[in-house]
C-alpha cells in the first residue's frame, strides 16, 4: 500500500495566490470599487483556503512519529553503536600508545648501538 504522493502543484500554487492577492491592492482602484473588493476578497479566500488544505496535508504526512518501542529500539541500537565505537577508539588508542613506546626503545637501541664504538678491525 504506498502512500498519495503530495500534491506539489498545491504548494506551488501558494506564492501565485499571493502574488495575484498584492496584484489586486496595487492595482490603480485598489480595494475602492465592489467588483475591486470582491476579487480581492475572492482572492484571500482562495489563499485562505490552500493554505488550510497544505497545513493538514503536511500535519498528517506519513512516517512522522515513531512508537515508544521503535524509539526504544533505535536508541538501544544507538548506544550499541556508541559502546563499539568507543570500544574501537580504545583499541586504537591502545595500539598508538604501544606502537609510539615500540618506536622510542627501538630508536634507543639505535642511538646506543651508534654510540657503541666497534672493535672489529
Amino acid at each position: 500500500m504506498s502512500a498519495a504522493p503530495l500534491p506539489t502543484a498545491l504548494y506551488e500554487g501558494l506564492l501565485k495566490k499571493l502574488v495575484d492577492i498584492i496584484d489586486l491592492v496595487h492595482k490603480g482602484e485598489g480595494a475602492t470599487t465592489p467588483q475591486a473588493k470582491q476579487a480581492l476578497r475572492n482572492a484571500t479566500n482562495e489563499l485562505r483556503a490552500s493554505f488550510t488544505q497544505a497545513k493538514d496535508i503536511a500535519i498528517n504526512l506519513p512516517g512522522g512519529e515513531m512508537l515508544v518501542e521503535e524509539q526504544d529500539d533505535v536508541l538501544e541500537m544507538l548506544t550499541k553503536l556508541r559502546n563499539q565505537k568507543r570500544e574501537q577508539l580504545i583499541q586504537f588508542m591502545n595500539r598508538s600508545i604501544l606502537s609510539s613506546s615500540a618506536n622510542v626503545e627501538s630508536k634507543m637501541d639505535i642511538d646506543s648501538m651508534a654510540s657503541t664504538p666497534f672493535h672489529g678491525f
